[in-house]
Order: C-alpha cells, then sequence, then structure tokens
C-alpha cells in the first residue's frame, strides 16, 4: 500500500506552468454547472474537452488512468447499486433475476451518474498532478488570501498521507511478526482490519498533535508579516484559464439545453 502525491506532469506543458490558485479555480469553475443537471450529454462532452486539454498539462493517459484507478472501483460501487436499488426500472427488460430487473432506464441512469463522477473528479486529478502542494500553499496564501495556518497546516497533512500507506505495512509486518494472523477466516480478517485501522488512526493523531505543538513553537501562528521563499505571481493568462474555463461550462449547458438533453437536477 503505497500513497504518493508527486506531481506527474511534465512542468514544461503550457498549462502546467499556470498559477496553481488559477487551475485550481478553473477546475471548480468547470465543474460547477455539471452538477446542475443529471443527463448524460453534459458530463460526457466536459469529458471530451477534458481529454483533449490533457496534453496542454503535460499529463500522459497512462500516469492519469493510475490515479483515476479509484474512481473505477466508484463507478462499478454505482453500477451495482443502481442495480439493487433503482426506484425507476423503465425502459426495456434487459436481464431478471428473481426480484432484480436490469432495464435500459436503470443503465441509463447509472451511466450517466459515472460519467458525471469522472467529469468532475477529472479536473481535480489533473490539477493535483501538476501542481506542487507547496507551491498551491504558497498560492493560495499569497493569491487566495488564504490564512496562513490553514494553508501551511493542510500542506503539512498532505505531506504526511504517503505515511499512512508506510505505517500500515509496519503495523501488519509487527503483527504478523507475533502471530496475529486471520488465516482464511473472513470475520478473524474483519476484526484485524478494524484493529489496524484503529492503531493507525491512534497513531495519526499523535503525529498531527506532535506536529502542531513543533509548528506552534517555530512561529507558525506568531502574527508576524511571513516572507516567502516562492513568490506566485497571478498573471493574465492565469486569468484567461479561469474565463476559459467556466465560458466553456456554460458553453457545455447551452449545447445540452439546444440538443434537449438538458435534464436539471432541480425541478
Amino acid at each position: 500500500m503505497t500513497l504518493s502525491f508527486a506531481p506527474i506532469a511534465d512542468p514544461t506543458a503550457p498549462l502546467a506552468r499556470r498559477n496553481p490558485v488559477a487551475k485550481a479555480g478553473a477546475a471548480l469553475l468547470f465543474t460547477l454547472p455539471l452538477i446542475s443537471t443529471v443527463d448524460p450529454f453534459t458530463p460526457a462532452a466536459a469529458l471530451v474537452v477534458e481529454v483533449l486539454v490533457l496534453p496542454f498539462f503535460g499529463v500522459r493517459p497512462g500516469l492519469l488512468l493510475r490515479r483515476a484507478m479509484p474512481l473505477l472501483l466508484s463507478a462499478a460501487g454505482i453500477l451495482v447499486t443502481m442495480i439493487l436499488f433503482a426506484a425507476d426500472r423503465t425502459g426495456s427488460l434487459l436481464l431478471a433475476l428473481g426480484p432484480i430487473t436490469v432495464t435500459t432506464g436503470v443503465l441509463s441512469t447509472a451511466f450517466a451518474l459515472i460519467l458525471r463522477i469522472f467529469a468532475i473528479a477529472l479536473p481535480g486529478i489533473v490539477v493535483f498532478a501538476t501542481t506542487d502542494p507547496t507551491d498551491l500553499a504558497d498560492a493560495l496564501v499569497q493569491n487566495a488570501k488564504a490564512p496562513a495556518r490553514f494553508a501551511i497546516g493542510a500542506l503539512a497533512a498532505f505531506r504526511l498521507i504517503p505515511l499512512l500507506g508506510q505505517e500500515w505495512r509496519t503495523l501488519t509486518l509487527a503483527r504478523r511478526a507475533r502471530g496475529v494472523d486471520a488465516g482464511h477466516n473472513p470475520l478473524a480478517r474483519l476484526r484485524l482490519f478494524a484493529s489496524t485501522a484503529f492503531a493507525l488512526l491512534v497513531g495519526a493523531l499523535r503525529r498531527g498533535v506532535r506536529l502542531a505543538v513543533a509548528m506552534d513553537a517555530r512561529g507558525f501562528d506568531s502574527g508576524v508579516p511571513r516572507t516567502y521563499a516562492r513568490r506566485q505571481r497571478f498573471t493574465t493568462p492565469d486569468t484567461f484559464l479561469l474565463a476559459s474555463a467556466f465560458l466553456t461550462a456554460l458553453a457545455i449547458i447551452a449545447a445540452a439545453v439546444f440538443l434537449g438533453f438538458f435534464n436539471p437536477i432541480v425541478g
């Protein structure tokens, strides 16, 4: 179990060089309008746009696919949930397994939800794949005027996330060395997983407390104006990126309305 959040993009790509706040804001402005509708056309069109701009971020599809693997698990979960519990089962009958019926309406609804998840999550994945966490924290403080205590604390927490995977492996090996093994018993495996997760939580809380005390001792919340090792400048191309993302999202919504696909989530 290894977690890594290092940038995986080409840093010389045109959009990868943009200000971290501009990239995060563009992702937010592009995905917010997608929440207004449940039709499959809108997220599908958004996904097409996102795939087309990937080369400008310097992200290779194979690397992005590895970062997006958890989304595939979410998609499988949505599909199973809709097949089992969907209330609207209109459309042609495709499969019947006792009380469970799979219709074209169920698959259409599940497909639309899966597309929305990918369309909304992919910009965020691209932002973190092209942004150094330290640059993002600096940009939040310098350009978005976020509190330094929040930004630096979030950066520290973000940097510690990969340690969770290492600690999980250490706990597992330590228990195995002491003869604690669930074998092939599923209930014993569940109990062992729960106890390991609790031990990991306790260790994370203790480390968080020590880190907070250490940061306060070093004056991270002294109230004295801070200096910055990395200056983050918000330029005209960054503004253009924000405007382009928002206008593209509005164009997709307008196309959905014009073609008759728009299905508002409310109303």
